[in-house]
């Protein structure tokens, strides 16, 4: 099962960005993965149009066929335990590809949203988008040591 992982727009906030790519790192011991950052939305202002070119971007990328968890404050909530064995039952079930998306300063389109086959939130409280990119790389590499019984977990 590859992991793919696209979000619109680069880390801005380098401590992030260091810290996302050594959770990545860490990840390569245990799963293939793909970051795709997707170029926002430029030259537009109004919410609909930016929602609206970035889920163009977004449709273009996705493998059909492939598992798509979007990042949204409304979606369902895991325990890392739970998420653990969410990631674990794709891999028995040999999904190809496990696709997290996470939306751009506006989130994401409604036409993303009804795509989903998870809608899924990291916590009921609300992150910078920066943020929320270092919670699931650590989140998927947490949730991977709890599957292969590494010491990182406990």
């Amino acid at each position: 099962m590859k992991l793919s992982l696209i979000w619109i727009d680069k880390t801005k906030e380098r401590h992030l960005l260091e810290l996302i790519d050594e959770y990545l790192h860490r990840l390569t011991k245990y799963a293939k993965y793909n970051v795709l950052e997707l170029a926002p939305a430029r030259n537009q202002t109004e919410r609909t149009a930016v929602l609206e070119t970035e889920a163009k971007a977004i449709l273009n990328v996705l493998t059909p066929g492939s598992y798509k968890v979007v990042l949204d404050e409304t979606g369902q909530q895991f325990s890392s335990k739970a998420f653990a064995r969410f990631l674990e039952k794709h891999q028995i079930a040999s999904t190809k590809d496990l696709v997290f998306i996470i939306g751009g300063h506006f989130g994401l389109s409604e036409i993303i949203k009804q795509q989903a086959d998870l809608m899924l939130s990291l916590s009921s409280l609300t992150f910078t988008h920066d943020m929320t990119r270092l919670l699931l790389s650590e989140q998927l590499y947490r949730a991977y040591t709890i599957i292969n019984n590494h010491p990182y977990q406990k």
